[in-house]
C-alpha cells in the first residue's frame, strides 16, 4: 500500500503481528467526532493495547488512542473512547459468528487514510503461545544471520 493508491498509513500495530497469528483481514471505516480527524490527519493516533469488541450485534474499536486536537476548544474529544467500526451486517454477522465459534479474536493491524477518509484494517487473529513467538524470533535471527554471511562472501 503505498501512497500512490490514495492511501496514508497513520499508524501501524507492529506488536499484533508479534503476539497473534493473523488469519484473516478486513477494512472497516470509523464513527469519528469532530476533532478526531483531524488529530488522525495529524497523525496523532495509536493502535497500541486496542482490540475490537462486539457490543449488540455492533463491532466497536476500544482503546484506541486519537489524541486530542491542539487546536481544538473545549468540544474536543476523549482520546480513548469507544469508536463504532462500519462494515455491512453480512461482515459483521460472519466475523462475529467465527469469533464465536473458532475462539479468535480481532485486532486492529493499521489505521490510514483512503481517499480522505479513516479506515482501519482489522484481523482476525489466534493468540500465539510463548513457544511459538521464541520459534519466530529464532526463525528471523536465522534469517537475518545467514542475509550477513552471504553479504559478506559475495563483497
Amino acid at each position: 500500500m503505498t501512497k500512490s493508491d490514495g492511501i496514508k498509513i497513520i499508524s501501524n500495530n507492529r506488536r499484533a503481528r508479534h503476539d497473534y497469528e493473523l488469519l484473516d483481514s478486513f477494512e472497516a471505516g470509523l464513527v469519528l467526532q469532530g476533532t478526531e480527524i483531524k488529530a488522525i490527519r495529524a497523525h496523532h493516533a495509536s493502535l497500541q493495547r486496542s482490540y475490537v469488541q462486539n457490543r449488540d450485534g455492533e463491532l466497536w474499536l476500544i482503546e484506541a488512542n486519537i489524541a486530542q486536537y491542539e487546536y481544538g476548544n473545549r468540544e474536543n474529544h476523549d482520546p480513548t473512547r469507544p469508536r463504532k467500526l462500519l462494515l455491512h451486517r453480512r461482515q459483521i454477522n460472519k466475523l462475529i459468528e467465527t469469533i464465536q465459534q473458532k475462539g479468535l479474536t480481532l485486532i486492529p493491524t493499521k489505521l490510514y487514510l483512503k481517499g480522505g477518509r479513516a479506515k482501519v484494517e482489522i484481523a482476525l487473529a489466534r493468540g500465539k503461545r510463548k513457544f511459538d513467538k521464541r520459534q519466530d524470533l529464532a526463525k528471523r535471527d536465522a534469517e537475518r544471520h545467514m542475509d550477513r554471511a552471504l553479504r559478506e562472501k559475495y563483497k
